[in-house]
């Protein structure tokens, strides 16, 4: 019944559901206590609503933002406390005497200083957003933008304001205790002079020295930078806070580009959740704005999604666009008919080039380029299970998608069945359990299956502990844990040095990366991760959640993996082990195959998971094992050769438009001067036009060898 209740209220545990009824019950009862009256009765529930009120507002509740759509926000749940004081005053038949008219005064009187302050708040926030956003972009050495506000005058401002009411409202309820005037006017004295302090304190922020400079300046300031920083490649993404990710995946092949890179984002969101990065980061909200930026000497834009916002540089004819994507799957977005507004469309192999062939969206074969799959570079090959080492089966699903299609993910039809029987598996094996990050945020269904499935991981993780035959060597366990507990440390410290930035302007001022920093960070990282699976036992039933340790580590460390249709199961070929994909919606395992490239080499599962058994066996027996040569084969029709490396191909695809894009430039150019000129003049331009200087040298060797 609970979980039902903290369902329908939306809330994220039982405590934030308790504190959401202390709040609404809370002001009926202290209503009830106005017009008993009591005193102590209205002083406790007052408390009780106080903080319970301050606990939704840490927790951020959904129920909070609730309260304003039904005008019974912050400031009206305040104001109707205040008032019910005044009525328990009244009921007191203390209306006559002089602390009623203070309290009722300083009340007005302080419910006036929120518009000030609510106004303030705004304006210093308004005038401290930048127009652009920068990291790793040295802005500081040509304008001026001042330290921000102290955190503690705008975090949570509203709250802080109205608590000031906590000295009147003791205040007056000790009056009326101690029957004297002198606690309810100290109180009232507090209330109202800390609260135009407050908007006393806030006054200098909004003018002079104390705001950063104006949008054109700054813009002025990024373009000047951009001119000397001369950037040739450009990753563009726009994307919601949650599809950070799909940038992210891309920042270290940025940084290993031959070009000069930068990356454009549009949403402040973005930018707030894009991991570590050397590279120049301009986030450019404005689409005016971004049109307006200097990109002249850019040659080359790659675009990771498919989004509306595109169209903002896919309009400078300058520069060649390319579309990259995110992921390489079977899936309806791997050929998106969006993708033929594209110079290019660069796949991982001949598999990307062939779906697009198949689906027949208007993107033409030649505009395809294959350039294997940078990122994969860290996934090792498959060496066999270690000596000594019970395997390890990754089940890692996809989610169920915004469609509702019940092919989408494993999770709600077969999930249970397919982690049921792999905890159950005899011999036995360890199962890794890591869902995809919005696993649940659309069906209800999903996110109760993903309930259910670490549940029974836990359950099972918890029976094998308690198993004798499973034996573990805690002295190592120990060895690692500690480790882990220094590398935690020094991280913590490192974070710490970087600095917390004040706001927006601030991080813009002081984003310049700090590279020993930053390659110690990766340094350790990676320590880390080695040292967090030797922290735990190598048979221990394991459920992945948040970032680390990351979904290619799970790869390295597992000796076969169970997923549905995603760009998982393509990365997952490039380490050549056993694998297994879930028919969700039951087409049958031909016509799966039919349609889905990746599973050629799989072991096709029906919701039952009766099938897994031949997926164990690979990988208990890899040379009995009937798909070895077909994943080999599979590998690389999807992800291309192993050599060249991925990303010299992707360098060299970058070059060569890059080449392409200055070719236009210079053929543009002669055409507009031939354009402009006398006739004799275009005459002679036309002729020094590349195509036909090429066409010319050409005639030339003819005649020459003739």
């Amino acid at each position: 019944m609970i979980s039902t209740a903290i369902r329908v209220a939306r809330v994220g545990s039982a405590a934030e559901l308790a504190a959401a009824a202390l709040v609404l019950l809370g002001f009926p009862a202290l209503m009830l206590a106005a017009l008993v009256p009591s005193v102590p009765a209205f002083a406790a529930l007052a408390a009780v609503t106080y903080l319970a009120d301050h606990y939704l507002h840490r927790k951020g509740s959904y129920l909070i933002n609730r309260l304003s759509k039904v005008r019974a926000g912050l400031s009206i749940r305040f104001l109707i406390r205040q008032l019910l004081l005044i009525l328990l005053l009244a009921r007191l038949s203390l209306s006559d005497d002089l602390i009623f008219y203070g309290a009722v005064a300083c009340f007005i009187a302080f419910y006036g200083l929120q518009a000030p302050h609510g106004a303030l708040v705004t304006l210093i926030r308004n005038r401290r957003r930048m127009p652009v956003a920068t990291r790793n972009v040295d802005l500081k050495s040509r304008i001026r933008i001042p330290d921000a506000p102290p955190r503690r005058l705008l975090h949570r401002s509203a709250e802080k304001m109205l608590h000031l009411d906590l000295f009147a409202v003791i205040g007056v309820l000790a009056s009326t205790e101690l029957d004297s005037a002198a606690a309810g006017f100290t109180g009232i004295g507090l209330t109202f002079g800390l609260g135009c302090l407050y908007v006393l304190a806030l006054t200098p922020y909004v003018r002079g020295r104390k705001t950063p400079p104006r949008a054109d300046v700054v813009l002025a300031a990024v373009d000047d930078w951009l001119a000397g920083y001369k950037p040739e490649t450009v990753l563009y993404f726009s994307g919601s806070k949650d599809s950070a990710y799909q940038v992210n995946m891309w920042l270290e092949t940025m940084e290993q580009l031959d070009t000069r890179p930068l990356i454009i984002l549009r949403e402040r969101a973005i930018l707030n959740n894009l991991a570590p990065t050397t590279v120049p980061v301009i986030c450019v909200p404005g689409g005016v704005h971004l049109m307006n930026l200097d990109l002249s000497t850019v040659r080359v834009a790659l675009y990771a999604a498919n989004v509306g916002k595109n169209i903002h540089l896919l309009r400078v004819p300058t520069m060649k666009h390319v579309f990259i994507g995110h992921g390489d799957s079977d899936k309806l977005a791997s050929v998106n008919p969006y993708s033929k507004v594209y110079d290019e469309v660069w796949t991982a192999g001949r598999a990307g080039r062939d779906r697009y062939a198949i689906a027949d969206v208007g993107v033409r074969d030649d505009d395809i380029v294959e350039v294997g799959r940078p990122q994969l570079a860290p996934i090792q090959s498959w060496q066999g299970v270690p000596e000594g080492r019970i395997p390890t089966v990754l089940y890692a699903p996809t989610w169920e998608g915004w469609d509702g299609n019940p092919g989408n993910t494993s999770i709600v039809l077969a999930g249970e069945n397919i982690v049921t029987a792999l905890v159950t598996a005899d011999p036995p094996v360890r199962v890794l359990y890591k869902p995809h990050p919005f696993t649940g945020t659309v069906s209800k269904d999903a996110k109760a299956a993903h309930q259910r499935i670490t549940a029974l991981v836990e359950k099972s993780c918890a029976e094998r502990a308690a198993d004798p035959r499973f034996t573990a060597d805690s002295a190592a366990m120990d060895r690692a844990k500690a480790e882990l507990a220094r590398i935690e440390a020094r991280l913590a410290e490192l974070a710490g040095a970087g600095g917390s930035r004040g706001d927006e302007a601030e991080a813009t001022r002081d984003g310049m990366v700090d590279v020993p920093r930053h390659e110690e960070i990766a340094r350790l990282r990676a320590e880390w991760n080695e040292a967090y699976w030797r922290s735990f036992p190598s048979h221990e039933h394991r459920v992945i959640k948040g970032a680390q340790p990351r979904l290619y580590d799970c790869f390295n460390v597992s000796d076969a993996m169970v997923s549905d249709i995603s760009s998982v199961v393509s990365d997952f070929i490039a380490s050549g082990k056993p694998y297994a994909v879930t028919d969700s919606a039951e087409v049958g395992a031909e016509e799966f195959k039919r349609h889905n490239t990746a599973v050629r080499a799989a072991v096709i599962l029906s919701n039952e998971a009766a099938e897994l058994g031949g997926l164990l066996d690979a990988v208990r027996d890899p040379s009995a094992d009937p798909l070895a040569d077909a994943r080999t084969e599979l590998k690389q029709y999807l992800l291309g050769p192993d050599e060249p490396k991925s990303i010299d191909q992707f360098n060299t695809a970058v070059g060569d438009l890059a080449l392409k894009a200055e070719a236009r430039n210079v053929g543009q150019e002669a055409r507009l001067g031939a354009a402009n000129a006398d006739p004799a003049e275009a005459a002679e331009l036309t002729t020094a036009l590349p195509g036909q200087r090429a066409a010319s040298a050409g005639e030339t060797d003819g005649v020459s060898a003739g």
